[in-house]
């Protein structure tokens, strides 16, 4: 489960309403019943319907959630529907609508790359980074995962990637101590490492990486970096930087396990429709 706190949900609503609804409260019409129903404008996979739910009820309105996280919808089906007192159902609006949109949006466009690549190879993995935009990451990973990509990394507390920037540190003969001592001192971690060129690629392979990642490698030096390796190389070949919907197949085709990408976190948001009724 990913879960986001009802403290964080309220902020974004008090970020909207700081004071109250200026045209509903105007108008005289806030204690009257409303009915609000969304639904997907365009073929999407759904996500952050239940925060939208759950902001919703920060309100006081009753929601019906007809479709969870992960939810492949056509356009036209219903996703969500809540009633309650106009006021409230104008103040959670726009909130829930637009986080709704941006977390479908990532949650599509990871559907579109799985999909990309498993047609490529069906057995390609594709894993998102750590890079969604500051402040987002926690309902950023709840959407690539409800679009059916895994998670490269969810900070860097929890896995061990060496960069080329560490490996600086360790001078020109320092990578295989680099992975000794990351091996002795995180025994429970596979050791992922990066690198920018055949040789490199070759020489981690060789002082024990357990995953090399390839930078930037266009799919033919990928797949002549898994012909160099071998079948009989145990470890995990991973494809990062550059890899989208357009180019998945051609990496997944490549001889990569897994295809790593930032790539969903900046897609277009899905469209939601919304209409409102008087009860």
């Amino acid at each position: 489960m990913f879960f986001t706190d009802d403290d964080t949900l309220a902020r974004m609503l008090k970020e909207d309403l700081p004071n109250g609804d200026l045209t509903t409260r105007s108008l005289g019409i806030g204690l009257r019943d409303a009915y609000l129903t969304m639904r997907a404008r365009n073929d999407m996979t759904v996500c952050a319907s239940e925060e939208a739910a759950r902001m919703f009820g920060l309100l006081g309105v009753e929601t019906e959630l007809l479709c969870s996280s992960g939810t492949e919808v056509a356009a036209g089906r219903p996703i969500l529907t809540a009633t309650g007192t106009a006021d409230a159902i104008f103040a959670g609006w726009k909130v829930a609508q637009t986080l709704m949109e941006w977390a479908s949006g990532v949650a599509t466009s990871a559907a579109r790359l799985v999909a990309a690549a498993r047609a490529g190879n069906p057995a390609t993995i594709v894993a998102c980074t750590r890079k969604p935009v500051p402040g987002t990451r926690a309902l950023s990973l709840k959407a690539v995962v409800a679009g059916g990509a895994a998670i490269h990394r969810t900070g860097l507390s929890d896995t061990v990637l060496l960069f080329p920037e560490h490996r600086a540190f360790g001078g020109p003969e320092g990578l295989g101590l680099q992975i000794d001592r990351l091996r002795r001192l995180c025994p429970e971690r596979r050791i992922v490492v990066e690198v920018g060129s055949l040789e490199d690629a070759l020489l981690a392979a060789d002082r024990g990486a357990d995953v090399v990642q390839l930078e930037k490698f266009a799919p033919g030096d990928v797949a002549a970096t898994a012909a160099a390796l071998g079948p009989d190389w145990p470890g995990t070949l991973a494809a990062a930087g550059g890899v989208s919907e357009a180019n998945a197949r051609d990496y997944a085709a490549s001889g990569a396990h897994v295809l790593v990408t930032s790539s969903p976190y900046y897609a277009r948001p899905s469209d939601v429709a919304v209409t409102i009724a008087a009860g």
